[in-house]
């Protein structure tokens, strides 16, 4: 799987950018290709600054929300992505760029990461003090199950401690 992604990303996509690159340029001419280019890496990176910095900030809080940033960690990679596609010089890349770059289609994007990510990671779930449960439930796969079913959860005993943190100096 991973060698067929290289080629792609490395033959295929260079490639398809030359006679899309060659077509424009034929039809419309050298210099007004090259102003598109000029145009859409300007406009990109407009894109790219304004998009992160609302990523930053969403970022930002999700932390003050003592909240996991998953979804704004994955958003900001995304646009990290989009916009070194839409600085790449080419049109097909740019147009994956400004998929990645707009909310919706990233949100579509992120989606399907998600559900992709999801199914190949085994998740553990705690529950917390807030649902009133004293013991975690975990999930286990593979050898270390104990001959339980990879989907079955089992109790663990324990107790669980809320530590805060000593206050920040003003």
């Amino acid at each position: 799987m991973v060698p067929l992604v290289l080629v792609l990303l490395f033959v295929v996509v260079p490639l398809a950018e030359l006679y899309v690159l060659i077509q424009v340029g034929q039809a419309i001419g050298t210099l007004p290709t090259i102003g598109l280019l000029l145009l859409d890496s300007i406009l990109g990176s407009l894109l790219l600054r304004f998009q992160g910095r609302a990523a930053w900030r969403r970022f930002n809080e999700a932390l003050r929300d003592r909240r996991p940033p998953a979804r704004e960690v994955l958003d900001g990679a995304l646009v990290i992505f989009g916009g070194a596609l839409l600085l790449t010089p080419g049109f097909l890349t740019d147009v994956l760029g400004v998929l990645l770059l707009l909310p919706p289609t990233r949100a579509v994007v992120r989606r399907v990461l998600f559900g992709w990510f999801g199914r190949r990671f085994v998740v553990g779930r705690v529950a917390g003090a807030a649902a009133g449960a004293g013991a975690r439930r975990v999930r286990t796969r593979g050898p270390d199950s104990g001959g339980r079913d990879a989907h079955e959860p089992y109790d663990v005993e324990g107790e669980a401690v809320d530590v805060d943190p000593p206050p920040l100096p003003r």
